[in-house]
């Protein structure tokens, strides 16, 4: 498995790369994250195979124990029944049907009492849907998990209990239809039959709720309304006595819409100005006859003819007529007779003396008229006089009407107020009357519920399809938690990132079983010439470079051969000292392999055993040995009769004999024998392979640094943690300077593409695994 940073590493890369497709397309940062997505599910397919199948047989269990629910609905439509001229003749105002007042009704239809009508209605306190003895994997759960407190079961005629409204109230739903103001009530049931018939309870309770409820109200308006007239009766009764006690006691009667006394002012004030023109035409006439009479008066010589003039204005008196017309008449004759007889003829004095009696008679008529016109100017004065008074009298009075009018114009006011209020709401009562006898519901029904032909849920696709996913999630989510936390090399990237050095090689986890049927077909035939220590070649896996030389496990061992002689540390690398950082990564059987390879190719090689603790190459190539390296560090041996030999490569060997636990094994590594020991075979191979004990749990290898040019690191494919060798090669900071590389060992082919496709083995290749020696 991919290393959690490695991963993190590449799908952030992909995941950056996918934000700029197009700046970073050919640098294939979309490439890099689906080639992450893909190794992960290569990696994990087992994972998320599984953790779909539990998932789907989970949505399987689930629909199987889940009872079918049906879903039943009815729709009805709020509308203002009433014409626009009645609503507003209605005590009772209609909201109009706007987004508030749909869900205002919503709250209405889900409320308690429509509930508890239903329930009451079809009887359903003992419904299983209700109770919670039909409620599939929930009931189930409940009744392993939940303590229920026995409950006794509801009496007929109680209310039902709040956890069988709580379910009925759950099971109900009301929901308006887009913009339109048609409401749609749901109920959903396990029967089918049931939940129809539930639906349609619940619309019928609905509006006998929204009926019940204008009843209620119209009655409690016409309650209130009957009271208020009551009341405003009586105060507009009480105002109007009031008006009329208030015109008793100030004497005010109205004739005609106004008061007795402004009608009398206004009688009086017409009847002044009319004596008051009558004693002014009798004063007028009054004083001309006085100027008249006083012109007659005069003696004839010194009147002037013209001062019989205003004779005229008495034209209207018959008798001052005549008698100026017989003094016209004598006044021409005696103007004739004058110029005829002469001013002095008797004839002519006698019309002169009748002309002068008619002028005395036109005075005292004159006269007469003037003393009739003194005794009418004399009755008008008096009749001025009488009206004035009276006129003044009645001023005074209507004054102090006036002063009570104000109060008395408040107190008919209150009562018309009174009078007018009353009569309004009689009539608002009367409305009331008549619509309480007929009350209108503000909604209709559409259509009513009918029972459904196929469950609404559980939705078996849906269900499925939902199980499906969450697997496929849950199941990647553990993949990718499982890479996250492995910690093991994989790809010879993470050696490079994480070690900061070359990885050699891949070595393959070889098949034991095959690869001991190709050795033992490859081996030379035993002549029976076999000398004295001869290493004993066996069907073990650090046999496969020489007994398959075109293997992909032999082609990995010349690696590192190669990148031994290639190695850039400055001094030639002849001993090489194989390492790794815990036991049983497979270093020995590298060690053996590597010497192999080498003989293979005609130089001369040598395999020394240098793990004193746990000598397992000695155990595999020379279990017969007395003698090896510690014989010949104390000299008890020379090197040549503690060296064993392969008759077919030519590889030299020398084990390490460990007859009892060595504890100061460090201290024999990194003494001056141990130098001169591999000085010798220095000058004496082209190469000497040491198989080392691991860093990690003792000290030896670090001993070593003296007489080891250069050090090779073997990990364990999908098995050693990084931070463990990370930590071993920290605490050995030589060993590091003059490490050449690392290599994988035990790596399984068939897998390695699944988190490097670059390391993928060449197609056709048939990994053949075992676990090496």
């Amino acid at each position: 498995m991919l290393h959690g940073s490695i991963v993190t590493n590449d799908i952030s890369r992909a995941i950056a790369g996918g934000a700029g497709l197009e700046e970073t397309a050919e640098e294939g940062g979309l490439r890099q994250f689906v080639d992450a997505a893909l190794g992960l599910v290569r990696r994990q397919y087992l994972v998320i195979l599984i953790a779909t199948a539990l998932a789907l047989a989970g949505a399987v269990v689930y629909l199987r124990i889940t009872p079918p629910t049906y879903k039943a609905t009815a729709k009805i439509l709020l509308e203002n029944p009433k014409a626009q001229f009645i609503q507003q003749q209605s005590f009772l105002a209609t909201p109009p049907v706007d987004r508030a007042q749909l869900e205002n009704q919503l709250v209405i239809l889900t409320a308690k009492p429509i509930a508890v009508s239903v329930i009451n209605k079809l009887n359903l306190a003992d419904d299983p849907d209700l109770t919670g003895s039909n409620q599939g994997l929930r009931s189930l759960l409940r009744n392993m998990f939940a303590v229920q407190a026995s409950k006794a079961p509801p009496q007929s005629g109680t209310e039902p209990s709040d956890d069988i409204i709580t379910a009925f109230q759950n099971r109900l739903n009301g929901a308006h239809v887009g913009q339109s103001n048609v409401i749609e009530i749901s109920f959903y049931s396990s029967n089918a039959e049931r939940a129809s018939q539930i639906a349609n309870a619940v619309t019928d309770a609905y509006l006998a709720d929204q009926i019940n409820a204008k009843f209620d109200a119209s009655r409690t308006a016409t309650t209130w309304l009957q009271k208020r007239l009551a009341e405003l009766g009586q105060q507009a009764l009480q105002s109007e006595r009031a008006v009329n006690e208030f015109k008793l006691r100030n004497n005010m009667v109205a004739v005609g819409g106004s008061f007795v006394d402004e009608q009398q002012v206004t009688e009086l004030n017409s009847r002044m100005v009319i004596v008051r023109e009558q004693a002014s035409d009798a004063l007028a006439r009054l004083n001309r006859y006085q100027t008249v009479i006083h012109s007659n008066s005069a003696p004839a010589s010194s009147r002037d003819p013209a001062l019989d003039a205003p004779v005229s204005d008495t034209l209207s008196n018959q008798i001052i007529n005549h008698l100026r017309q017989q003094y016209l008449e004598y006044a021409r004759r005696e103007s004739e007779w004058s110029a005829r007889l002469s001013p002095n003829h008797l004839a002519v004095v006698d019309l002169r003396a009748k002309m002068n009696q008619l002028r005395v008679s036109i005075a005292a008529e004159l006269r007469r008229l003037a003393e009739t016109s003194r005794n009418d100017y004399e009755i008008a004065q008096q009749r001025e006089n009488a009206v004035g008074k009276q006129l003044a009298s009645a001023v005074e009075q209507s004054q102090g009407t006036n002063s009570a009018e104000l109060t008395m114009r408040e107190l008919e006011m209150n009562a018309k107020s009174y009078r007018s209020l009353y009569d309004s709401f009689l009539q608002q009562y009367m409305r009331s009357i008549q619509q309480q006898s007929f009350p209108l519901a503000d909604a209709r029904v559409i259509s009513y519920a009918s029972p459904p032909q196929g469950k609404s849920k559980p939705k078996s696709t849906l269900i499925l399809a939902l199980g499906l996913v969450c697997g496929l999630a849950l199941g990647t989510a553990f993949g990718l938690l499982r890479d996250v936390m492995d910690r093991a090399f994989r790809t010879t990237e993470q050696v490079k990132s994480a070690l900061q050095t070359t990885c050699l090689a891949l070595v393959p986890l070889v098949d034991y079983k095959n690869s001991r049927e190709n050795i033992s077909r490859r081996q030379l035939p035993d002549t029976g010439t076999r000398v004295l220590r001869t290493i004993i070649r066996g069907s073990d896996t650090l046999w496969t470079a020489s007994g398959m030389p075109l293997s992909h496990f032999a082609e990995s061992i010349r690696y590192i051969k190669l990148a031994i002689n290639l190695s850039s540390t400055g001094t030639p690398n002849k001993v090489i000292g194989i390492t790794s950082s815990l036991p049983n990564e497979g270093k020995s059987t590298i060690a053996a392999a590597v010497g192999e390879c080498i003989a293979q190719s005609g130089a001369r090689v040598i395999v020394v055993d240098c793990d004193l603790r746990n000598p397992s190459l000695s155990a595999i190539l020379a279990p017969n040995a007395d003698a090896g390296l510690l014989e010949v560090l104390s000299g008890q041996r020379s090197p040549e009769e503690a060296i064993w030999r392969d008759e077919k490569t030519n590889l030299e060997f020398l084990p390490a004999v460990s007859k009892s636990q060595i504890a100061h094994s460090s201290d024999i590594l990194s003494a001056e024998a141990t130098r001169k020991l591999f000085d010798t075979l220095r000058a004496s191979y082209d190469y000497v392979i040491v198989d080392l004990p691991p860093l990690t749990p003792i000290v030896d290898v670090r001993a070593t640094t003296p007489w080891i040019d250069g050090y090779i690191l073997t990990i364990e494919w999908g098995r050693t943690d990084i931070d463990v060798v990370r930590h071993a090669l920290n605490t050995a900071p030589d060993v590091r300077q003059s490490l050449i590389g690392a290599i994988l060992n035990k790596a399984d082919m068939n897998a390695i593409g699944r988190y490097d496709r670059s390391e993928r083995p060449y197609p056709g290749y048939k990994n053949k695994a075992l676990t090496a020696a």
